[in-house]
Protein backbone atom coordinates (compact mmCIF):
# COMPACT_ATOMS: atom_id res chain seq x y z
CA UNK A 1 0.00 0.00 0.00
CA UNK A 2 1.41 3.35 -1.22
CA UNK A 3 0.99 6.50 1.23
CA UNK A 4 0.88 9.68 0.87
CA UNK A 5 1.01 12.28 3.94
CA UNK A 6 0.76 16.48 3.09
CA UNK A 7 1.79 18.75 6.16
CA UNK A 8 2.60 22.38 6.48
CA UNK A 9 -0.36 23.56 5.93
CA UNK A 10 -2.05 26.63 7.97
CA UNK A 11 -2.81 29.87 8.32
CA UNK A 12 -0.88 32.99 6.49
CA UNK A 13 -1.47 36.70 6.21
CA UNK A 14 -1.88 37.29 2.42
CA UNK A 15 1.89 38.07 1.32
CA UNK A 16 3.53 35.61 3.36
CA UNK A 17 4.64 32.30 2.80
CA UNK A 18 3.82 28.47 3.88
CA UNK A 19 6.06 25.16 2.77
CA UNK A 20 4.01 21.96 2.49
CA UNK A 21 5.65 18.78 2.65
CA UNK A 22 4.67 15.16 0.98
CA UNK A 23 6.10 12.11 2.55
CA UNK A 24 5.65 8.85 0.49
CA UNK A 25 5.70 5.40 2.06
CA UNK A 26 4.71 2.05 1.24
CA UNK A 27 5.91 -0.41 -0.86
CA UNK A 28 8.44 -0.57 -3.62
CA UNK A 29 7.57 3.00 -4.48
CA UNK A 30 8.86 4.58 -8.15
CA UNK A 31 6.66 6.65 -9.61
CA UNK A 32 7.79 8.94 -12.31
CA UNK A 33 5.64 11.92 -11.23
CA UNK A 34 4.52 13.99 -8.39
CA UNK A 35 1.91 16.33 -8.64
CA UNK A 36 -0.05 19.47 -6.34
CA UNK A 37 -3.52 20.19 -6.77
CA UNK A 38 -5.70 22.14 -4.50
CA UNK A 39 -9.66 22.23 -4.11
CA UNK A 40 -11.77 25.27 -2.72
CA UNK A 41 -14.95 23.65 -1.54
CA UNK A 42 -17.68 23.23 -3.79
CA UNK A 43 -15.43 23.44 -6.66
CA UNK A 44 -13.23 21.22 -8.80
CA UNK A 45 -9.92 20.00 -7.77
CA UNK A 46 -7.12 21.64 -9.83
CA UNK A 47 -3.79 20.98 -10.65
CA UNK A 48 -1.37 23.58 -9.34
CA UNK A 49 2.49 22.15 -10.36
CA UNK A 50 4.22 18.72 -10.70
CA UNK A 51 7.85 17.47 -10.94
CA UNK A 52 9.35 14.80 -12.72
CA UNK A 53 11.61 12.43 -10.26
CA UNK A 54 13.77 11.24 -13.00
CA UNK A 55 15.52 14.31 -14.05
CA UNK A 56 13.59 17.07 -11.77
CA UNK A 57 11.77 19.17 -14.40
CA UNK A 58 8.98 20.91 -13.35
CA UNK A 59 5.76 22.56 -14.14
CA UNK A 60 3.80 25.40 -12.80
CA UNK A 61 0.40 26.81 -13.40
CA UNK A 62 0.46 30.37 -14.64
CA UNK A 63 -1.61 31.52 -11.69
CA UNK A 64 1.41 30.25 -9.34
CA UNK A 65 4.15 31.00 -11.67
CA UNK A 66 6.97 33.11 -9.68
CA UNK A 67 5.26 32.24 -6.11
CA UNK A 68 5.31 28.99 -5.71
CA UNK A 69 7.79 26.20 -6.47
CA UNK A 70 7.75 22.79 -6.81
CA UNK A 71 10.87 20.41 -5.36
CA UNK A 72 12.00 17.52 -4.74
CA UNK A 73 14.46 14.80 -2.03
CA UNK A 74 14.44 11.62 -3.47
CA UNK A 75 17.03 10.40 -0.67
CA UNK A 76 14.10 11.26 1.67
CA UNK A 77 11.22 10.12 -0.69
CA UNK A 78 9.83 13.81 0.18
CA UNK A 79 7.99 16.35 -2.27
CA UNK A 80 7.80 20.05 -1.77
CA UNK A 81 5.79 22.92 -2.27
CA UNK A 82 7.57 26.29 -1.26
CA UNK A 83 4.34 28.97 -1.63
CA UNK A 84 5.56 32.53 -1.86
CA UNK A 85 3.37 35.83 -2.01
CA UNK A 86 0.57 34.10 -0.93
CA UNK A 87 -3.03 35.57 -1.98
CA UNK A 88 -6.38 34.90 -0.49
CA UNK A 89 -7.41 33.02 -3.86
CA UNK A 90 -4.81 30.77 -2.66
CA UNK A 91 -6.90 29.49 0.11
CA UNK A 92 -7.53 26.04 -0.44
CA UNK A 93 -6.82 22.49 0.28
CA UNK A 94 -3.53 21.08 -1.05
CA UNK A 95 -3.23 17.62 -2.14
CA UNK A 96 -0.21 15.69 -3.51
CA UNK A 97 -0.26 12.63 -5.84
CA UNK A 98 1.66 10.41 -7.77
CA UNK A 99 2.04 9.31 -11.06
CA UNK A 100 3.51 5.89 -11.99
CA UNK A 101 3.22 6.50 -15.11
CA UNK A 102 2.35 9.20 -17.51
CA UNK A 103 2.21 13.17 -15.83
CA UNK A 104 -1.54 13.23 -16.48
CA UNK A 105 -2.36 10.24 -14.44
CA UNK A 106 -2.33 10.21 -11.05
CA UNK A 107 -2.68 6.73 -9.08
CA UNK A 108 -2.34 8.18 -5.49
CA UNK A 109 -3.27 10.55 -3.27
CA UNK A 110 -2.83 12.22 0.03
CA UNK A 111 -5.64 13.36 2.17
CA UNK A 112 -4.78 16.84 1.96
CA UNK A 113 -3.69 20.05 4.46
CA UNK A 114 -5.59 23.00 4.57
CA UNK A 115 -4.33 26.63 3.43
CA UNK A 116 -5.82 29.57 4.71
CA UNK A 117 -4.77 32.76 3.44
CA UNK A 118 -6.33 35.87 5.40
CA UNK A 119 -6.73 39.75 3.40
Amino acid sequence: QVQLEESGGGLVQAGGSLRLSCAASGRTFSPNFMGWFRQIPGKEREFVARIALTDGSTYHVDSVKGRFTVSRDISKNRVYLQMNKLKPEDTAVYYCAAAKNNWWQYDYWGQGTAVTVSS
